[in-house]
């Protein structure tokens, strides 16, 4: 199914939490999970930030939030549960019958949100951008495979037996002569099946990253 990650200006709706993000822009907010209620958001959001004690001062200070509890603080994080109005930045994706996929990363006053849908409504989620003035920019669109599919029944044989006895932990735990003997099979045979299943996964791994740095 496809993936799509897209960049949107948090500044250009109504942004409260991005104009806060602006004013810190080298932390890294993660927004780890949202639960819409009636009296309007529960929100669980990670900074990493060493500004800690001034990023929570201005969330005490925001008429936005209802509630604030600090969850977790240290030199390097913090970590908050609030409840918040509903933000019309949802708004596209409930038209577009989207869901995002967490972490939601917001940098510097925009939002990087991760889809996965079928074509027609990824596309209606880009339209209902567009209708609501939200400036957006589209990262990257991969096809998202089914892992199971990805191998043959024996290829997953061989690959899960290799975790279980410890193939690819480090010092290896298991050599391929000692995986053959338990799968029943030539050394070779074993040995081959290995370097497809690898090839496969790596190579499928690359095409569906390659794509997903911020330029």
């Amino acid at each position: 199914m496809p993936k799509l990650r897209v960049k949107l200006d948090g500044m250009a709706v109504d942004g409260w939490l991005a104009t806060i993000s602006a004013a810190f822009p080298d932390a890294e907010f993660r927004i780890l999970a949202t639960q819409l209620r009636d009296e309007g958001a529960l929100v669980i959001l990670e900074v990493r930030t060493s500004d800690g004690d001034a990023l929570v001062q201005r969330f005490e200070n925001a008429p936005e939030v209802s509630s604030l509890e600090v969850v977790h603080t240290d030199e390097q994080m913090v970590l908050l549960r609030f409840v918040t109005r509903r933000s019309k930045s949802y708004n596209p994706l409930r038209r577009s019958k989207n869901v995002s996929l967490y972490p939601t990363i917001l940098r510097d006053g925009w939002f990087t949100v991760m889809l996965v849908a079928p074509h027609e409504r990824l596309s209606k989620y880009t339209d209902e951008l567009a209708a609501a003035g939200i400036p957006y920019r589209i990262l990257s669109l991969t096809q998202s495979a089914d892992s199971r599919a990805l191998l043959t029944d024996r290829q997953w044989e061989v690959i899960d037996e290799a975790i279980e006895r410890g193939y690819y932990e480090t010092p290896r735990e298991c050599t391929v002569a000692e995986l053959a003997t338990a799968l029943n099979v030539r050394r070779s045979s074993a040995s081959r099946l290995l370097h497809r299943a690898e090839s496969r996964i790596i190579n499928e791994f690359v095409a569906n990253t390659s794509g997903d740095s911020d330029r």
